[in-house]
């Protein structure tokens, strides 16, 4: 029975990668093991795009870490149409655009920060809270933030019209990235200078594969953190405002 299942020499090589490589085989096949894996991811994948977003703990969340939050949705109704029409997920609803529209911002905040499900709500919910402490001391007392919208059935693009009713020179948007078959929990962070709505893909930037096993909420707060203040000097985002901040950790370091 030894001899049925041939193993992969790459095999060594998946200590360094969660990608599905040196899985061996058995026959012409995969090994039942590694096709219940895939099966199980997969699963885990689709799940994610479907999950509801816990706003409520959520907000619970984030109001006792002293923020206070906003709950506001898309012109999406429901996950289905939300999945079926991606426009309606970059537009508020009514509600939402009455709740914003009736505060009364007596100081512009430098930065608006928003919480949106996108694609994977699992994602926001374990990695927006870690990710907004670290960013916090970062950024110091100088910033004025406006209140954390939590905005669901929600695209990218949902933080242009919420950046503007709140009169921010800067909105975040965290949200859940598309689930891979190796990480249904990855969050991508877009961050945009004076949103409004019609604001183009190319005027934001963006980082990527926040979580654990990516890119750490403490690395990429370090990373947005530096953009955020290069954006408010130059006044730019996007293809505008190159992302160095590497480079300047770097010369930190040698100096």
């Amino acid at each position: 029975m030894s001899d049925v299942l041939t193993p992969n020499p790459w095999h060594t090589l998946r200590r360094h990668t969660p990608a599905r490589i040196g899985l061996g085989r058995a026959g012409i096949s995969q090994p039942t093991s590694a096709h219940l894996a895939f099966q199980l991811a997969h699963a885990q994948a689709r799940d994610a795009v479907h999950r509801e977003l816990d706003h409520e703990a959520l907000a619970a969340a984030l109001n006792e870490a002293g923020l206070e939050t906003l709950d506001l949705h898309s012109a999406a109704e429901d996950r289905a149409t939300y999945l079926q029409r991606p426009d309606l997920g970059r537009r508020l609803d009514e509600r939402s655009t009455a709740v914003l529209s009736a505060r009364d911002v007596e100081t512009q905040p430098d930065l608006a920060l928003v919480v949106a499900d996108g694609l994977s709500a699992l994602a926001v919910e374990r990695h927006a809270l870690p990710f907004i402490e670290a960013l916090r001391p970062l950024l110091g007392d100088d910033w004025r933030w406006a209140p954390v919208a939590i905005a669901r059935q929600a695209r990218v693009a949902i933080g242009d019209p919420i950046g503007q009713a709140l009169s921010a020179k800067l909105v975040v948007v965290l949200i859940g990235e598309r689930p891979g078959l190796s990480s249904p929990d990855s969050m991508g962070v877009y961050v945009t200078w004076a949103p409004r709505p019609g604001r183009v893909d190319a005027e934001r930037n963006c980082i990527s594969n926040v979580r654990p096993e990516g890119l750490s909420p403490d690395a990429a707060a370090a990373r947005l953190a530096w953009l955020l203040n290069e954006a408010r000097v130059r006044q730019v985002t996007g293809v505008a405002l190159k992302d160095e901040s590497a480079s300047t950790r770097a010369r930190v370091a040698v100096d």
